[in-house]
């Protein structure tokens, strides 16, 4: 079986508003396919070469469009891109937060199995075209409807609350602590975001103290509480796209270095939090199938996350960050507190977590936030993240990205 290479990659600018620029889903995915075709040797005559031979596929990683813009059936909208796809099979893959890495996954199973020589990776949303009600509204698709969003204002903001509450009482932690290790996280990933010119918060103000200041009118408490605005992800415009070859074409196709797929974990967890928090009561871990899929990327890879050097974690929420802390084995479940006050995750750390800014600092245009943390760790292993790039000669990353509630898990890890 061949191992799956990065060799390029692209992400649009995740501040800019598309329904503000009057652009549609064709000319994001135009933008994201050419510009990442031009991090790499590929041309469009060998596109359609490589469509002739049955060696070529794209992979979509969308979640909910039919909802954001009323367009179903993303496979088409490729063929308008440009008329050298005309042939080339397209899928899409939906895995609610996770879409992307589905994709992704879907993508490397065709170059391991030696069917594609070459695959092109695109997630992308645009979720700024209805409003922020509306769009509240849709994410709650990604629970389960009936028992857990219908009927609520903010459903996720509200689910990833209880994760806060849980987290709380399983650890028997001090509660203004953790909401100050909460606070920490936020202004970190802000502070990252700074270095990024595409996260959607570089140009916003952020401080420790002002993340630690909950329930104020500049704070405000959102989902019922106990998360505030400064603990939650962004609404976001935009998409990222990696190209991926086997490593017989290399030589052929890449102009920077190239990255190794090493080993990606996937596990799906029960549908509802509360079945979650549930199944999780006898483990150690507040959600045990996030550790599962990121122990079983560690044993496919025969690495410890102490071999790992920089890992993109899906921050959607700071709760969900302090929670999949642990479940990287970064450190005890009990311990989180210490990892974070060590600022061992901090962008000059030992293993610094989401130098990118996250979801959190660069925003989280669904569909694309599992393609962009990957793309992001291919930048740092090939030294092409510019002002971000962590100084500790990255040799292996990770990837964590978790769809719902944690209910999709996807861990991956990247080599050079």
């Amino acid at each position: 079986m061949s191992h799956p290479y990065i060799i390029g990659g692209y992400q649009s600018d995740f501040s800019r508003n598309f329904s503000k620029e009057n652009k549609s889903a064709i000319s994001l995915l135009r933008e994201l396919i050419f510009e990442s075709l031009n991090t790499t040797k590929l041309s469009m005559k060998e596109i359609s070469f490589l469509e002739k031979k049955g060696k070529i596929g794209v992979f979509i990683g969308n979640f909910i469009s039919e909802l954001y813009l009323d367009q179903s059936h993303l496979c088409g909208l490729i063929s308008e891109v440009c008329d050298c796809f005309f042939g080339v099979p397209v899928v899409r893959n939906e895995a609610a937060c996770a879409s992307g890495s589905a994709a992704f996954d879907a993508a490397c199973d065709k170059i391991k199995t030696e069917e594609f020589d070459v695959c092109i990776v695109v997630g992308y949303e645009i979720m700024k075209y209805v409003s922020s009600k509306r769009c509240g509204d849709i994410l709650g698709y990604a629970a389960n409807v009936t028992k857990e969003a219908k009927g609520v204002e903010f459903p996720f903001p509200t689910l990833f609350g209880k994760l806060a509450i849980e987290t709380v009482k399983k650890y028997n932690l001090d509660e203004k602590e953790y909401f100050s290790d909460l606070a920490w996280i936020s202004n970190n990933n802000y502070c990252n975001a700074k270095r990024n010119p595409n996260a959607q918060t570089s140009k916003w103000f952020m401080s420790y103290k002002h993340a630690n200041r909950r329930n104020t009118k500049f704070n405000i408490l959102v989902g019922g509480g106990p998360l505030a605005t400064t603990d939650c992800s962004q609404v976001t415009d935009g998409g990222a796209c990696v190209v991926l070859c086997n490593e017989a074409s290399l030589g052929k196709y890449a102009i920077s270095k190239s990255v190794k797929v090493l080993s990606i974990g996937h596990k799906n967890a029960p549908f509802t939090f509360a079945d979650k928090i549930k199944d999780s009561s006898n483990s150690e871990y507040v959600l045990k199938w996030t550790k599962a899929a990121c122990d079983e990327a560690y044993s496919k890879a025969l690495l410890k996350p102490s071999d790992i050097d920089i890992f993109e974690l899906h921050d959607c929420f700071t709760s969900s960050e302090y929670a999949f802390l642990s479940c990287l084995g970064l450190c005890n479940p009990r311990e989180t507190h210490n990892l974070i006050r060590d600022r061992k995750i901090a962008f000059d750390g030992k293993q610094p977590v989401n130098p990118s800014g996250g979801l959190i600092g660069a925003g989280h245009p669904v569909g694309a936030s599992g393609i962009r943390m990957i793309l992001d760790v291919y930048k740092q292993l090939a030294h092409l993240a510019g002002n971000y790039q962590i100084q500790n000669n990255p040799k292996r990353g990770m990837v964590l990205n978790v769809g719902g509630s944690a209910t999709t898990n996807y861990a991956i890890i990247l080599s050079i």
